[in-house]
C-alpha cells in the first residue's frame, strides 16, 4: 500500500524542487570548519557522491562566502547558507549565488534587513528555510507555553514566516525540530495543519550514529508514513555521508525510494552454520554504492533461506562451510563459504 502525502506547495533550491508532488530529498551538512575550503569541497563532492541531494554549508563571517564559489564549481546539487543574525551576509551569499538560505527573519532585526534579504531572494528566486528548535523559541512563546512544546515550535516558525509574508515572500520551507522525538513528530503534525509550506524533517541533536539513527527514523519515520514531509536529513555526530546513508535507507526501509540496492537479513539461529553477521556486514558495505534497482537476501540456513527470501533477486543462504548462490528462490550454485561474497558479487554486476 503505497503512502498518501500530503501535497504542499513547492520550491525550487538549484535544480531540485522541494514540496508539491516531488520526491523526498535528502541533506545533510558539511562539518569541516569552514575557513577550511578545500577540506569543504572535497566533503561535499564525497556527499553528492553518496546521494545527497541538498546540502548545506555554515557561513558564520565574510570570509566563508568563499566557499559558496568553490563548492560550486566543483558539485551539481544545490547549496544552502547556514546563516544567523547577520542579514549582511545573506545578501552576500545570494549575489555570490547560492541556492537556498536558511535564516530566521526575526532574529535579524527591523523590517528594512528583513525586507532587503526577502527581496533580493525574491530577485534571485532563492527560497528560504525558517528553522526553529526547542533552544531558539523567543522569550514571549516560551513563557506563554512554559517549556518547548509541539505548539510552541509550531508558533514560533509561522511567527518567523509571516515577517517574510508580510513582504510578499512565500518562498518558504520549515523546520520545527526537536530532540524529543514525540515533540518533533506532534510539531510538525500540527505544522502540516497550519500551513501548507513545504517542511523540512529532523530531530535535533540526535547523537552519536547508533542513536542518532534510532532517534530519527523514530520521528522522521513516522511523519513520512503520515504522509507529512518534502525532505529530511538525519543528523549524525559523525560523519555527513553516513547521514545520507542512513536518510537513503529510511527512505527505502518505508517505500518512498526504489533506487539502489535493498538488503534483507536474518537474525541468525541456531541452524546458523557461517558467519553470517560478518557476512551481512560485507555485503552491505561491498553493495553500498551500487545504484543498481535490487533486492539483495543474506540467510543464514539452506534449508528456509531461499524459500524465505524468493522474493529477493539475488541471494546467499549459509550451510556447514559453504553456501547457496540463489535467484528469486531459485538455486543456480553452491560455493565455498570463502568465496560466497566474491561469487555474490560477481552475479551482482551481471545483472
Amino acid at each position: 500500500m503505497s503512502i498518501e502525502r500530503k501535497i504542499k506547495r513547492s520550491v525550487k533550491a538549484g535544480n531540485v524542487i522541494i514540496g508539491g508532488t516531488a520526491p523526498v530529498t535528502v541533506q545533510s551538512m558539511i562539518n569541516v570548519p569552514s575557513d577550511d575550503i578545500e577540506g569543504s569541497v572535497k566533503q561535499a563532492v564525497r556527499l553528492e557522491k553518496a546521494g545527497c541531494e541538498i546540502i548545506r554549508i555554515a557561513i558564520p563571517d565574510k570570509n566563508a562566502i568563499r566557499l559558496i564559489d568553490a563548492i560550486k564549481n566543483q558539485i551539481s546539487v544545490p547549496l544552502v547558507a547556514d546563516i544567523h543574525f547577520d542579514y549582511k551576509l545573506a545578501l552576500e551569499a545570494a549575489n555570490a549565488g547560492i541556492d537556498k538560505i536558511r535564516i530566521n527573519p526575526g532574529n535579524i532585526g527591523s523590517d528594512d534587513k528583513v525586507k532587503a534579504v526577502a527581496d533580493i531572494c525574491r530577485q534571485k528566486n532563492i527560497p528560504i528555510r525558517i528553522g526553529v528548535n526547542s533552544g531558539s523559541l523567543e522569550k514571549e512563546i516560551l513563557a506563554k507555553y512554559g517549556h518547548p512544546t509541539a505548539e510552541a515550535l509550531c508558533e514560533s516558525a509561522l511567527y518567523h514566516a509571516s515577517l517574510l509574508e508580510k513582504f510578499d515572500f512565500y518562498d518558504m520551507v520549515l523546520s520545527m525540530k526537536s530532540s524529543n522525538v514525540k515533540t518533533m513528530k506532534d510539531a510538525y503534525t500540527l505544522a502540516s495543519k497550519k500551513c501548507d509550506y513545504p517542511l523540512h524533517l529532523g530531530v535535533t541533536e540526535a547523537g552519536t550514529k547508533r542513536l542518532g539513527i534510532i532517534k530519527s527514523s523514530a520521528g522522521i519515520g513516522a511523519l513520512l508514513l503520515d504522509g507529512i514531509g518534502d525532505t529530511i536529513r538525519i543528523s549524525l555526530t559523525d560523519d555527513p555521508v553516513e547521514e545520507v546513508y542512513a536518510a537513503k535507507d529510511l527512505l527505502k526501509a518505508i517505500g518512498l525510494r526504489n533506487d539502489g540496492v535493498t538488503i534483507v537479513s536474518c537474525p541468525t539461529c541456531g541452524r546458523t552454520r557461517i558467519d553470517l553477521i560478518s557476512l551481512a556486514t560485507k555485503v552491505e558495505e561491498s553493495l553500498k554504492d551500487c545504484k543498481k534497482n535490487i533486492k539483495v537476501a543474506v540467510m543464514g540456513c539452506v534449508v528456509n533461506g531461499p524459500g524465505e527470501a524468493r522474493e529477493a533477486d539475488i541471494g546467499i543462504a549459509g550451510g556447514k562451510g559453504e553456501g547457496l548462490i540463489f535467484k528469486k528462490g531459485e538455486i543456480i550454485c553452491k560455493v565455498p563459504e570463502t568465496e560466497l561474497l566474491t561469487a555474490l558479487i560477481n552475479e551482482i554486476e551481471k545483472m
